[in-house]
């Protein structure tokens, strides 16, 4: 009989939330969002009140450069990609838990926005998008 080296209890609660990550995405594809998606899928917020609707995604180590944000017949769309970093010299992983490539993201907006009045911006690894809402005559009396 071999000798197994290693944690089996770790190694279960490791595949238990790879499998909820798993049928969390397939959730999320249920609700109306674009299936067409890359590698990852950086994990996002939106807020939203009377003026303005809030984005804020995950996207460590994305520059905003590398990025393609706009708006396109009331869906907010998001493409860019975080490429892996290389091993040099001796050093190699041990392990890669972290999802690299391309991404996309697509969002309906509830209500109409200003494209000329988009805010963007990064901090810390997390991009923040603000859309400005065209108020209509009646929320404006």
């Amino acid at each position: 009989m071999a000798v197994v080296k290693g944690n089996l209890l770790t190694e279960l609660q490791m595949m238990q939330e790879e499998m909820n990550r798993l049928f969390d995405l397939s959730r999320s594809r249920l609700t109306g969002e674009s299936l067409e998606s890359g590698t990852w899928e950086p994990p996002a917020d939106i807020l939203e009140d009377e003026r303005e609707i809030v984005v804020k995604m995950e996207i460590p180590e994305v520059d905003l450069e590398d990025m393609d944000i706009r708006t396109e017949e009331g869906i907010l769309l998001i493409k860019g990609e975080r490429k892996p970093e290389s091993a040099e010299g001796e050093n190699s992983y041990l392990r890669v838990e972290r999802s690299y490539g391309r991404f996309q993201r697509a969002f309906t907006l509830t209500a109409d926005v200003r494209r000329d009045e988009m805010a963007i911006s990064c901090d810390r690894g997390v991009l923040k998008i603000v859309l400005s809402k065209i108020q209509s005559e009646k929320t404006e009396k």
